[in-house]
């Protein structure tokens, strides 16, 4: 009697289809959402010259002063963090070349001063510049050391 010869073949290669699927998938993920992940930064240039020599008068610049108090002055003018935005953005509105020139003292915080450069930059200025203190460039001892 001849019995059936029927074998049953096992499929010894895996199948790789559903991981190429998987990859190509999130490659494509990555793709689309890798621009998203770049922050805009903030380029900051240290400033070669010794002295403050510009082609604009300081009175054209607007000039926010921050202490270590963490009180705010615009221009001379004492403003609160909250009115900060709109009084900057009436300064800028005004100003010829949007430079907004910030000086903090030692003791403050990054944060704070980050803090004025994000405004000054949402309110519409151009330029951003950050200037050393008084008690940093030797005037309140009495000339250079």
């Amino acid at each position: 009697m001849k019995t059936s010869s029927y074998e049953t073949e096992y499929i010894s290669a895996p199948n790789i289809t559903p991981l190429v699927d998987v990859s190509l998938i999130l490659v494509i993920i990555f793709m689309v959402t890798a621009p998203m992940l770049m922050q805009a930064g903030i380029r900051v240039l240290e400033s070669k010259t010794g002295v403050a020599v510009g082609k604009h008068a300081a009175s054209e610049n607007i000039c926010i002063n921050l202490k270590a108090s963490g009180e705010l002055t615009l221009d001379g003018k004492r403003v609160s963090w909250k009115s900060l935005s709109g009084e900057l953005r009436k300064a800028l509105r005004k100003s010829k070349d949007k430079l907004v020139a910030i000086t903090a003292e030692k003791e403050n915080m990054v944060d704070d001063v980050v803090r004025i450069l994000d405004i000054s930059r949402q309110n519409g200025a151009k330029k951003l510049a950050i200037m050393k203190g008084q008690e940093e460039r030797g005037e309140k001892r009495g000339g250079h050391e």
